[in-house]
């Protein structure tokens, strides 16, 4: 089951009340900036966390200043579209607020995000910021400076190579080991660089068939969206 650190008291929670029950998703974004996008980014993995569980989701949005700019950065950093949240009606069960630090919300269960600077995006290399910013926890504040950004280049890199390659490879099922420790990573308070880390091993792992290596890297990317396989079946 997944769950998540409750801002308001410090504790763990479910993220749905019920086991698969609905669950609403709402970002309330400080504006455009570094900093908005990661509150957008941290609701886009609880989102694609819940799914993969099994529980509906809807991913909201609040009004915020800049917000077609905002838009706009997002859809570049492979964020999924958020309703906004006059659109979505009466809401049936929980409702998870993922907000950026120090944020007042009314009620219910909040995800608070820490900043992020440089406060204008680099989107020169969309996909490169998000890993960036999927590699630190968002309770820590980060600096996406240019060694940051320059690793997640690299390992973009390198990886969409290793997946394009493995991918001519007999296809083998995701190790069931390495699919728990998946899903134990992801349902830790959407610990994104808890997925890293496994990918890292799997990647490594001498005892792995290239054709597990795909799977699980193709697996890990429905909760990353990081295009891992995008290169497969490209010409050498």
């Amino acid at each position: 089951m997944l769950r998540i650190v409750d801002a308001r008291t410090g504790r763990t929670v479910p993220a749905a009340p019920v086991r698969r029950g609905p669950t609403r998703v709402l970002a309330q974004p400080p504006g455009p900036g570094t900093t908005g996008l990661r509150v957008l980014l941290v609701a886009d993995l609880l989102v694609r966390a819940l799914e993969l569980d099994g529980t509906p989701a809807w991913a909201l949005r609040s009004g915020a200043d800049g917000g077609h700019r905002l838009r706009e950065e997002a859809e570049a950093l492979g964020i999924r579209p958020f309703e906004d949240v006059g659109s979505a009606g009466p809401g049936a069960g929980q409702t998870v607020h993922v907000v950026g630090e120090d944020t007042t919300v009314p009620e219910g269960t909040v995800v608070a995000v820490a900043p992020a600077t440089p406060s204008a995006p680099d989107l020169s290399h969309p996909d490169a910021q998000r890993l960036a910013l999927l590699a630190q926890s968002h309770h820590a504040r980060v600096r996406l400076d240019a060694t940051a950004l320059g690793e997640a280049r690299d390992t973009l890199a390198r990886w969409r190579r290793a997946v394009a390659a493995w991918a001519r490879r007999p296809s083998r099922p995701v190790p069931g080991e390495v699919r728990d420790r998946l899903r134990a990573a992801w349902e830790d308070d959407v610990d994104a660089p808890g997925v890293l880390r496994v990918l890292r091993a799997v990647e490594t792992d001498p005892d792995l068939p290239d054709g597990a290596r795909f799977e699980t890297f193709a697996h890990a990317d429905r909760f990353l969206g990081l295009h891992l396989a995008r290169d497969v079946g490209a010409p050498d």
